[in-house]
């Protein structure tokens, strides 16, 4: 089988290793930088370029990995190759929803999904309003599009809270607003699907003095079994985003698991680090059993 890797380095950890597993498994597999490529429409079949070669026609599969500086631009590259038939592991509907945190806790709560209370505005003249909406400080306060823990901030006053967001909105910046859980305690779930499965899942935990509990702020992790409720969350979500590869973000409160973010393109070093899962393998299973050969 023949698969396009889009992402714009192969000295990415999971970029790596996807590439790694695919060639292990037989196949052939390309790295495509898709902040390199074109579309070309309006002339018979749309064409996609990488540079100067057109490679419309070149894989069975892709496997994004989109990252949140090029999110449009790159899901606009997958959503061409899905019109031109090609199957990828994350629909571009998916990785736009995925992307933005507001969007996707919408269908979340649309369907049913337990998510902690949450508001968003663009109001700056009744911030004290949108505070005591969510039980007064601290809340936590995130930008819509912020990955890996960045552009999220802990406000625990309510007059930091509001000068932090009073200066969001002044600076037309998209942010949401979210009860703090205190119960938590610095601490969440990253449940790894790939497909209609469940196949890794680790609980993170925040360092000294820092309470967003992401492996790339310097917390720690360790593997666990989610709880049955936990589970169906985590599948449930990523059904409904029509993902095939997604990270789902839990917390436990006193009131059950609430989920956070689901991420279309989640890393995959601190998982397989924690769970000891070849995740990467795990993903060129399912790309296997979904991809079709040219010219069958």
């Amino acid at each position: 089988m023949d698969i396009g890797l889009l992402s714009v380095s192969m000295n990415v950890y999971s970029t790596k290793r996807i590439a790694d597993e695919a060639e292990n498994r037989g196949h052939y597999i390309e790295q495509i930088d898709h902040t390199k490529c074109s579309v070309k429409l309006g002339d018979g079949k749309p064409h996609i370029y990488l540079r100067e070669e057109n490679i419309s026609e070149e894989f069975d599969a892709i496997i994004p990995r989109i990252g949140a500086k090029v999110t449009k631009h790159g899901a606009s590259i997958v959503e061409q190759f899905e019109m031109n038939g090609v199957f990828s592991t994350a629909g571009a509907l998916g990785i736009n929803r995925a992307r933005n945190k507001v969007r996707t806790l919408q269908i979340m709560a649309k369907n049913g999904i337990p998510i902690p209370e949450t508001l968003f505005s663009i109001n700056p003249d009744n911030i004290e309003e949108q505070i005591r909406f969510l039980g007064g400080a601290p809340v936590i306060i995130k930008l819509q599009e912020g990955t890996h823990g960045l552009g999220v901030i802990l406000a625990e006053t309510e007059k930091s809270a509001k000068s932090i967001i009073d200066t969001f909105y002044k600076l037309d910046t998209s942010i949401l607003i979210q009860k703090y859980i205190a119960e938590s305690n610095g601490e969440d779930i990253r449940i790894f699907v790939v497909g209609d499965k469940i196949v890794a899942s680790m609980k993170r935990l925040s360092a000294v003095g820092e309470f967003r509990s992401n492996v790339h702020r310097g917390g720690d992790a360790e593997e666990i079994k989610p709880t049955r409720e936990e589970q169906l969350i985590a599948l449930k979500a990523v059904k409904q985003l029509d993902l095939g590869v997604a990270g789902v973000d839990l917390i436990r409160s006193k009131n059950g698991p609430l989920l956070i973010e689901v991420n279309a393109s989640p890393g995959l070093q601190g998982i397989e680090a924690a769970t000891g899962v070849n995740i990467a393998k795990e993903i060129i299973y399912y790309v296997e059993r979904n991809g079709r050969k040219r010219g069958k």
